[in-house]
């Protein structure tokens, strides 16, 4: 018994360490050059004031043709970072001067970051509103999970001092940091003070995130706490930064719970309203929800809902943990202008799709006899041109310049491409010699090339 007893002990000593080995973060941790570099990314002045602009006007032209790749193409170049990951060490390891550095560079940033994309949506020819925008201008929990593990997954890979930290670090600023600027920058420009208000918040929450997951690594790994020559100023900052990391991080959880809930009643919704259109055979558009006052607001087209199924909305939604719902249903979709209005818009969208196709198909077609030509134009010589020229060089080395372009023909039925030679000869070559070694280089080439259409001049 006892001897089984044993082998199970061992059995979880080999399970705990191989555990260890796959998680562990603190063996080969570089605690000292970490902070370095990352106190030396701090400063947004230089290269990096001129990197965050350039950067932004980048994002902001992604945002504004809702192209996701250009966005985060913007971030990976992006100093943003820096100040961001300097409030959270300073938190960690206790530098007040630090945290004073980052928090003046963080302002900086911010108004570098606004100005510059304020700029750019102040001209009217980039201020419309396109769903890239719109997505940054309201935080939900999913943008609190992505700041969170961009973070950390940042700090890790910085005090690992691993070679991928800047694609990782350019990852997790495009999908959390610099976009929410930039729309602030579109809501300052265009007076949307709402999508200005939602963007700055959003960006807010993580920024917050970033720096409390930059903060908990920085203390689970044990950085070096900055040294003071006198204790008691050293105790006092310390207190004091235990306060800031408190007042900090107890907001956090309170938002990530709000935003936790405010999801999970949108969820909730939706799949109430698919039931609801499952068991009606209804159509329901137009869906919108206002968790605060907890209120749903959608339109219906088909049959028109009863006060018997607008009660059981608030009954299910009850039973899922949310009292006194307030539903407005437009139900006046019906009537034969709305359904006009419908099928003049599904007329349209047919319209456009079948124009589309038409444009694709010429892009094709364009695409295709490009093709076609380069492929003629690299097959009309395929040997390299230098390795041609040093052939000619040798055989004779009166030749001092050798010149070769391709021309195209066509007599309208098809396009043939023609090689064309120019030998430049030395000045004391004479003219009927040029004549008779131009024609044995046209033979020559003909062969060489396999085409019976090159031209061989002689200057």
């Amino acid at each position: 018994m006892e001897e089984n007893n044993n082998s199970f002990a061992d059995i979880l000593q080999s399970i705990k360490a191989f555990l260890r080995g796959i998680f562990d973060i603190s063996t080969g941790t570089d605690r000292y050059a970490t902070i370095e570099d990352i106190k030396a990314g701090i400063d947004m002045k230089g290269q990096n004031a001129w990197i965050l602009i350039f950067s932004i006007l980048i994002a902001s032209t992604g945002l504004n043709v809702s192209s996701p790749a250009v966005v985060i193409g913007a971030m990976l170049i992006s100093p943003l970072m820096g100040p961001i990951l300097g409030m959270g060490l300073s938190l960690g390891i206790n530098d007040v001067d630090l945290l004073r550095k980052s928090l003046k560079n963080f302002g900086v940033m911010v108004v570098l970051s606004l100005t510059t994309s304020f700029l750019f949506f102040s001209i009217p020819l980039f201020k419309t509103e396109t769903p890239e925008l719109i997505a940054r201008t309201a935080p939900s929990v999913l943008d609190v999970i992505i700041a969170l593990s961009g973070g950390l997954a940042l700090i890790i890979a910085l005090s690992r001092r691993n070679r991928s930290v800047n694609t990782i670090a350019g990852v997790a600023i495009a999908t959390a940091l610099m976009p929410p600027l930039c729309t602030a920058g579109f809501g300052l420009a265009t007076g949307h003070w709402a999508y200005f208000g939602g963007a700055i918040f959003l960006f807010s929450i993580n920024t917050i995130f970033i720096a409390s997951a930059t903060y908990l690594v920085v203390k689970f790994l044990k950085f070096p706490l900055k040294e003071y020559a006198d204790n008691n100023r050293e105790k006092k900052i310390s207190q004091v930064l235990t306060f800031i990391v408190m007042l900090i991080f107890l907001p956090s959880v309170y938002f990530f719970y709000k935003l936790y809930k405010k999801s999970d009643f949108e969820q909730k919704v939706n799949a109430v309203l698919v039931e609801l259109k499952e068991d009606k055979g209804i159509s329901i558009l137009d869906v919108r929800t206002n968790y605060r006052s907890k209120q749903i607001e959608f339109a219906v087209l088909g049959k028109s809902l009863k006060s018997e199924d607008v009660n059981w909305i608030k009954k299910k939604m009850s039973s899922l943990g949310y009292e006194d719902v307030k539903c407005e249903i437009m139900q006046d979709m019906e009537n034969q202008e709305t359904m006009s209005r419908l099928n003049e818009i599904e007329n349209s969208y047919l319209t456009t799709q079948q124009l589309l196709f038409k444009k694709e198909e010429q892009l094709l077609n364009k695409d295709k006899e490009i093709y076609e030509l380069k492929n003629k134009l690299s097959a009309n010589i395929n040997v390299s041109f230098v390795d041609l020229s040093k052939e000619i060089k040798s055989l004779n080395d009166k030749i001092v310049e050798v010149t070769y372009f391709s021309s195209l023909t066509t007599d309208f039925k098809k396009i043939d491409t023609i090689p064309n030679f120019i030998l430049k000869w030395d000045k004391k070559v004479s003219s009927s010699e040029k004549t008779k070694e131009t024609e044995k280089y046209k033979k020559w080439l003909t062969q060489k090339l396999n085409s019976k259409n090159v031209v061989v001049k002689s200057e």
